[in-house]
């Protein structure tokens, strides 16, 4: 394994951080991005705010300096839910989702894009989501989002493939995180019957995939929907 240097956006809680202390066990040096930039035992922080183009470009800067170079790796992991049925949804739960995870993840791979090039390596890898590509009733916005990584990993493998710059997406279906958790026991068996593997993921699978999509073993591997769904989405 290669030790590269990756940044983690939304990397300080969940499935986020359950990626960058994978990244970390396998020999990588990590940055995590959060609003926030509080402290996470064990991992590096710097502050971002994604939804900001000078925010993005200021933690990026910061990251460089604490990897001691350009960011190689980047997971793009950041993003956020506003739930409801479309006939209620508002205009500003619509764009809101849409400017973090569809347009926040564009800011980040824009920034990491650059020297990615000028080095002639990068891996970039977006968190979608099996709703993306299988829908969900009260979630039009969040699905929007998620499927439109897709077209930005592909369009980007197409643009940059020659320059030794992959992309791809990674699909999580349901995971057990602190989300899931507080969902009605009803609810979460409904979930479950749906799911072939009949359980919720786990966060180190999600981690585990994208362990593998950083590495070495992945270069000929762009432009991929990689599913940790358990065989809900397959198909789609």
């Amino acid at each position: 394994m290669t030790s590269r240097r990756v940044l983690v956006t939304g990397g300080n809680r969940g499935i986020g951080e359950a990626i960058a202390r994978r990244l970390v066990a396998d020999g990588h040096r990590v940055v995590v991005t959060s609003r926030s930039g509080d402290p996470v035992e064990g991992l590096d922080v710097v502050a971002c705010e994604i939804t900001d183009t000078a925010s993005v470009d200021a933690a990026f800067t910061a990251a460089k300096e604490k990897l001691e170079g350009d960011v190689e790796v980047l997971v793009a992991n950041a993003g956020i839910t506003k739930d409801t049925l479309l006939m209620r949804m508002t205009d500003e739960e619509f764009s809101s989702v849409v400017d973090t995870n569809l347009h926040g993840t564009f800011r980040c791979v824009r920034r990491a894009a650059t020297p990615m090039v000028k080095a002639r390596f990068g891996r970039v890898i977006l968190l979608s989501s099996v709703v993306g590509l299988y829908g969900s009733p009260g979630q039009t916005n969040y699905a929007a989002s998620k499927s439109g990584l897709i077209g930005i990993a592909r369009s980007m493998t197409r643009e940059l493939g020659a320059r030794g710059i992959t992309a791809n997406v990674v699909a999580p279906g349901f995971i057990e995180t602190d989300m899931t958790a507080e969902l009605p026991d009803k609810t979460k068996a409904e979930y479950q019957a749906a799911i072939p593997a009949r359980r919720y993921g786990q966060a180190d699978e999600v981690a585990a995939a994208i362990s593998f999509l950083a590495s070495d073993e992945a270069s000929y591997i762009s432009g991929a929907v990689i599913p940790v769904d358990g065989g809900l989405g397959m198909g789609h």
